[in-house]
């Protein structure tokens, strides 16, 4: 019998992606009934060595993204099998506040992220989200290719 998920996470990032990894989100809250969570990280330098104010960016952030996946949220919010919908905004280290501040809290038994398609020299500098979220999660781990 397959896993039923109760609490989905669906990580944005801006990238080509996307919307397939929120459509893959709502069908699959949808199939499970179960909560719906889509997150974002703003990465950044500390706020000592920039002075951004990080609450004021990640709201406004938030406000781009909830404007640009309007529809999206909107089919998901609609959806009588999907209990709840949230977005959440960070800012800081990508890895670490997606993974301790925004996923963790939420305590999901599915993430679902995309492929970023980093480069070469890149993905050996950085490393991939994806490939974090694999390692260091003790849930399912979707990575929604770009096809």
């Amino acid at each position: 019998m397959a896993k039923k998920y109760e609490r989905i996470f669906a990580a944005l990032d801006g990238g080509k992606t996307q919307e397939q990894v929120a459509l893959r989100a709502i069908q699959l809250a949808s199939d499970n009934n179960a909560a719906l969570c889509f997150g974002h990280v703003v990465d950044s330098m500390p706020d000592t060595l920039t002075g951004s104010d990080y609450k004021e960016l990640s709201e406004a952030v938030k406000k781009r993204m909830e404007e640009s996946l309007a529809d999206i949220l909107q089919e998901a919010r609609d959806d009588q099998n999907i209990p709840s919908v949230e977005i959440v905004v960070q800012v800081g280290n990508i890895q670490e506040t997606l993974h301790e501040r925004i996923i963790k809290p939420f305590d999901p038994d599915l993430v679902i992220c995309g492929e970023r398609g980093l480069s070469n020299l890149t993905y050996v500098f950085v490393g991939s989200v994806s490939t974090y979220l694999i390692r260091h999660l003790r849930c399912d781990v979707l990575v929604v290719k770009d096809i």
